[in-house]
């Protein structure tokens, strides 16, 4: 049977336009790039997702040429751009977790976190895992492979790409962390920041009392009953978040 080496070539380019922008989006992308995975089952995903989106990808571009290098660039480009968006979704809870840490004096209590390969304040990380099982319960990850599906056909393989306006999109966006994080921890702010006022009022009728042995405990218990009747607020702000997040990915693919 004769083989066509330009058919060949061609399946060989869609396939390489497809793993390209899926690379992109697994590199980045919370949950999906998480180190804890392994680093097989990834390959295999990325694998996966190729098999299936390839046909969604235009043939008519050689891969080895200038053109096809610079549509392979422009791949990887696409999707860590929708990854990165998500990113900084969990990014916001985790600064948000990092103020509450701060403000109730256990800045301090820190665990490794192998997710950003570094060291993370507790109330970080647990905020971080909420708002991840939120995020699968939510199906929001079938959801951005919905939206990589669609952007082969709202954004084209082998066009301008995102330019210099989804870019400056995506970094409008970025704006949303120090918000996205307040947000998540006013609650706990709130009720740690009356606590503080509170011994400050203490610290002027009672000039002699030692606030540090007596404030340091007191301070911490009442923060963590403060977060635990925060946390049913922590949904609101991240579904506030994530639906930003969203439209963003979406007008960046140009849906």
């Amino acid at each position: 049977m004769p083989i066509d080496v330009g058919q060949l070539e061609a399946w060989v380019g869609g396939a390489s336009w497809a793993f390209a922008r899926v690379s992109g989006l697994l590199l980045v992308a919370p949950v999906l790039s998480a180190t804890m995975i392994p680093v097989r089952i990834r390959l295999g995903l990325a694998l996966l997702l190729t098999m299936v989106l390839a046909p969604l990808a235009p043939l008519d571009i050689q891969p080895i040429s200038a053109q096809g290098v610079a549509t392979l660039a422009q791949q990887i480009l696409v999707g860590a751009s929708l990854g990165f968006v998500l990113k900084l979704v969990f990014e916001a809870v985790s600064f948000g977790g990092q103020l509450v840490s701060q403000a109730m004096s256990l800045g301090f209590a820190e665990t490794v976190n192998p997710g950003v390969g570094g060291t993370t304040p507790v109330l970080s990380q647990f905020y971080t895992m909420l708002v991840t099982l939120l995020f699968l319960v939510m199906n929001g990850h079938l959801q951005l492979i919905s939206l990589l599906a669609d952007s082969f056909r709202t954004l084209p393989v082998g066009e301008q790409g995102i330019g210099a306006n989804g870019i400056w999109g995506v970094l409008t966006f970025a704006s949303n962390l120090f918000g996205g994080a307040v947000r998540v921890a006013l609650p706990a702010l709130t009720a740690t920041l009356v606590v503080n006022l509170g011994f400050g009022a203490i610290s002027r009728s009672a000039p002699s009392m030692n606030l540090f042995a007596v404030g340091f405990p007191i301070t911490i218990c009442l923060g963590l009953l403060s977060v635990w009747l925060a946390l049913r607020a922590l949904p609101g702000a991240f579904d506030w978040l994530q639906t930003a997040a969203w439209d963003t990915m979406r007008r960046l693919m140009g849906s």
